[in-house]
């Protein structure tokens, strides 16, 4: 029996690399799909808090909205309708600030 099990193993066409090859395909399936869009999301969210300033309107990500009146190196101070709050600025939610400040353009009939 053991001697059949030892047959069949070697006797596929790509030797040992033949259960490899499935393996190296999955981890490529997944960098492509999984890891390269999430750093490109962190870059981009990096971004954009870098080049916030004075004035610009946002919405942190726990749905506060506000404008910022002051900046430091790692908070800033949001202006709300009752006050004003410092948050750390990766609390800043890059898509939903980024569809607030983004202008809306009417279609014309």
């Amino acid at each position: 029996m053991i001697a059949t099990i030892l047959l069949q193993a070697s006797s596929g066409g790509l030797g040992n690399y033949g259960s490899l090859v499935p393996m190296v395909l999955i981890i490529v399936v997944f960098y492509f799909f999984m890891i390269r869009p999430q750093v490109k999301k962190q870059k981009d969210q990096k971004k954009y808090v870098e080049e916030l300033k004075k004035g610009d309107r946002v919405i942190t990500t726990a749905g506060i909205h506000g404008r910022i009146v002051d900046l430091n190196d790692t908070t800033f101070l949001v202006e709300v309708e009752n006050g004003k709050i410092r948050f750390d600025k990766s609390a800043i939610s890059l898509d939903a600030s980024k569809a607030l400040n983004t202008p809306v353009v009417e279609k014309k009939a």
